[in-house]
């Protein structure tokens, strides 16, 4: 857009609203596109892609500290790792520490599934990378982290 066609300042606040609104709204259904083919390709619900991906950083977590990481109630999560134990991705153990509390961790299936959605979001991803410019790639990652970054400290303003 040239200087020629720039809406009035006054406008341009508005403007500029509507149009982040408007690419963000974009995003997020495409997010919602791929998170639904992921699923059909994967064969795993997305809510149990959410679950089974907490376990990259963490062996063991238990059904509170899954309610709290997914900000749901703990009644969902023994859905979705009911859902994970038939597929036989999930196991449960004792906390040694303390018998009433159950443990929650990966099979080998449930590691092998985890790679592969690694893969496929790797492979998605740099699929997006190569229709953008090589040279046009770190500013975007730097506004996106810019952006990011305004989002957290919003959401942090309406909690």
């Amino acid at each position: 857009m040239n200087v020629a066609t720039l809406p009035p300042e006054k406008e341009l606040a508005k403007y500029q609203i509507s149009k982040l609104q408007e690419l963000i709204i974009e995003i997020l259904d495409c997010c919602e596109e791929r998170r639904l083919y992921e699923s059909k390709i994967l064969g795993v619900p997305y809510a149990e892609v959410k679950c089974l991906m907490l376990f990259k950083s963490e062996k063991y977590l238990t059904v509170k500290g899954i309610a709290q990481k997914l900000d749901v109630a703990k009644s969902r999560v023994t859905k979705i790792m009911g859902g994970l134990k038939n597929k036989g991705l999930v196991d449960t153990v004792e906390d040694p520490r303390d018998g009433r509390v159950k443990l929650i961790c990966l099979t080998p299936k449930g590691s092998n599934k985890v790679r592969e959605v690694e893969e496929f979001r790797d492979g998605i991803y740099g699929k997006l990378l190569l229709q953008i410019k090589e040279e046009e790639r770190q500013p975007l990652l730097f506004y996106l982290e810019l952006l990011t970054g305004a989002m957290h400290t919003v959401k942090s303003q309406l909690d």
